[in-house]
């Protein structure tokens, strides 16, 4: 794989919490800067302005659309991925005793489970094993006639558990509206999108994508849109016709209303031209190359604990606990040792979780576990 150092120079920190949000490519900061700047001179509300919006929306849509393959007008940009889960749980036309289909809310990430809560419809939650994952024989027979929704994540926050959701696509035939939380593996999986069959996806620019905060992708399927009332209605997504009535836009702008983070927008741009340029399947690779090490060098030190297996049906989380220390004191500890992981739980386990990606280094591997073992014989 090509060297990282440019875009991604040492800071002396090992930074591995990328599940989180990652490091910027230096590319896309300087594209946020000129952006900026160039936006400024042209005058904000222009129609050179105008333009440079337009074509960095159109890049960021041209590049997220190949990755999913799908077309670049399924995709709206939003501000995080739980923007987009908000869109669905509040768009979303449901009868009055309809369910929404998911796995148990303690072993999921509260942005997909909160807003489906809130539409006051009933909650039928699958269980799981300890890996996260759960039967399909019992989202057979959690889905019928009244499910007005069916949501999960593609890979888990806690564990990296890939789950099998182009089993669930076939499964649901379509039947049935099907939500994609993206956030874990868009970016760092090589994965034929198309596959899982859903009508919705949400996952943000900042996590495996390397882009800015405040960004984020929505994928609306093309035949799924009239069944989606926007959320977010202005001059963007609406137009008014009859003097009091209302009619949506197509494409894109229907889930796009207000004013977006351009310079953000830029920035998410030139970091998927680094992300794309690189390849799904070498960063892939690289990341597993990473996490295995990182599991080996870990589970050499005594009393430490490594959850999951790592397999090729995981992403590179890495979580982790020492016996009887505190998992919240653990991060602390690692992150004044040069070492960035994150504090998280699975169900009612705390744990630390790691999360390696492809510009990591060996060193940045090498650093952990060395800081992980002066923790545990201090």
């Amino acid at each position: 794989m090509q060297d990282m150092h440019s875009e991604f120079p040492e800071t002396g920190v090992s930074y591995l919490n990328n599940a989180s949000v990652s490091r910027m490519p230096r590319s896309a900061l300087r594209a946020m800067a000129e952006f900026a700047e160039a936006y400024d001179r042209a005058g904000p509300d222009s129609r050179a302005a105008a333009t440079m919006v337009e074509d960095a929306a159109r890049g960021v849509r041209h590049m997220v659309s190949a990755m999913l393959r799908c077309q670049p007008d399924e995709i709206s940009i939003t501000q995080s991925t739980t923007d987009g889960i908000n869109m669905v749980a509040g768009g979303l036309s449901a009868a009055p005793g309809s369910n929404i289909v998911m796995r148990e809310a303690a072993y999921e990430h509260h942005a997909n489970v909160l807003p489906w809560l809130g539409m006051g419809l009933e909650n039928r939650m699958m269980p799981v094993d300890p890996d996260g994952l759960f039967r399909m024989g019992d989202l057979e027979a959690a889905v019928d006639s009244g499910t007005a929704l069916v949501t999960l994540s593609h890979a888990l926050y806690n564990t990296g558990a890939i789950l099998p959701l182009e089993e669930v696509g076939r499964t649901l035939g379509g039947a049935v509206p099907f939500f994609v939380d993206a956030a874990q593996t868009v970016g760092c999986i090589e994965y034929d999108y198309s596959s899982m069959r859903c009508d919705y996806m949400a996952f943000n620019g900042s996590k495996w994508l390397c882009g800015p905060m405040g960004t984020g992708l929505f994928y609306c399927r093309r035949r799924a849109a009239p069944g989606l009332r926007p959320v977010l209605l202005g001059g963007e997504s609406a137009m008014v016709y009859e003097r009091d009535r209302i009619a949506f836009k197509d494409g894109p702008g229907r889930f796009e209303g207000g004013f977006r983070n351009y310079a953000g927008v830029a920035g998410l741009e030139a970091a998927l031209g680094v992300v794309s340029g690189v390849g799904q399947y070498m960063i892939r690779r690289r990341n597993m190359e990473c996490a295995a090490a990182l599991r080996e060098g870990l589970a050499d030190i005594p009393g430490v604990v490594v959850y999951g297996n790592g397999g090729d049906n995981h992403t590179s989380v890495v979580p982790f606990n020492l016996e009887g220390v505190d998992p919240a004191g653990v991060v602390e500890r690692l992150e004044g040792k040069g070492v960035v992981v994150a504090l998280r739980e699975i169900g009612p386990l705390k744990i630390v979780r790691a999360s390696p990606h492809f510009y990591n280094t060996t060193q940045d591997v090498e650093r952990a576990v060395r800081a992980v073992a002066d923790i545990r014989n201090a």
